[in-house]
């Protein structure tokens, strides 16, 4: 069996009297894309926060390279392979291309950007950048303002920015978000070819995008994992369709 890079076990955190999530195990095998899917409401994004290190659960753990990371930062998973991007984009608009790329490495130690903003001018540091930015297709416009970007470009530029740290997997949320039909095409191929160089742990709403690119899914309702199979078993499940798919199925 193939062991995970990254894994949840019995994750249950609660506000109150809502128990936003519920007992939640997951993981995430090398070379996998492996979707969280759900209604707004869910737990997606407590579930991610979680993962990611922006918010300890009341019980169970988070696994990252077979090592708990429970109670680490952000910043520490981040520094072990991690590689989040975000719903809401994070990076710096009036900045250029590679300087986003460059200050998000360093940046991701946990200290305000412009503090490192000497580090500008290191030669080995704007290698690494230029290196991510080739990576992902954006060499051509590393001089660009950040704000000058296409949606679908951004995006691209956010896993730039994870790649200086050479990350172990990726945790993307709705990444799909805001793209029309030709940008979601064009990204669901780059993220299809990206899954080679790190797994990606996907929570999307564009199901075209996740019937095309999960090799697993996983069923959020109120907190509680209702189901995880393939695309098919998914499509299939009476369950899903009557939570969330309906007629997407």
């Amino acid at each position: 069996m193939t062991e995970a890079i990254l894994a949840t076990q019995g994750i249950t955190k609660s506000f109150g009297a809502l128990k936003a999530s519920d007992d939640i195990t997951l993981d995430l095998v090398p070379g996998e894309i492996h979707a969280v899917i759900g209604p707004n409401g869910a737990g997606k994004s407590t579930l991610i926060k979680q993962i990611c290190g922006g918010l300890k659960p009341d019980s169970g753990s988070v696994k990252l390279l077979g090592q708990d990371v429970t109670a680490t930062t952000t910043a520490a998973r981040a520094q072990m392979g991690l590689g989040r991007t975000f719903q809401i984009s994070a990076l710096a608009m009036e900045d250029t291309v590679l300087q986003n790329v460059m200050l998000g490495a360093v940046g991701r130690a946990g200290s305000p950007w412009h503090l490192f903003r000497p580090v500008l001018g290191e030669r080995r540091l704007r290698e690494i950048a230029e290196d991510a930015l080739e990576r992902v297709g954006l060499t051509e416009d590393a001089a660009t303002r950040t704000a000058e970007l296409s949606h679908g470009q951004r995006r691209q530029l956010e896993v730039a920015v994870a790649l200086t740290l050479a990350p172990k997997a990726f945790v993307m949320d709705e990444p799909m978000a805001g793209l029309g039909s030709g940008g979601s095409k064009r990204l669901t191929g780059f993220l299809d070819q990206l899954r080679a160089q790190a797994p990606i742990l996907l929570v999307e709403h564009d199901m075209d995008a996740v019937f095309a690119l999960a090799d697993r899914i996983t069923v959020l309702v109120y907190g509680k994992v209702i189901a995880t199979g393939n695309v098919d078993e998914i499509r299939a499940n009476p369950a899903v369709r009557e939570a969330y798919l309906g007629d997407e199925a």
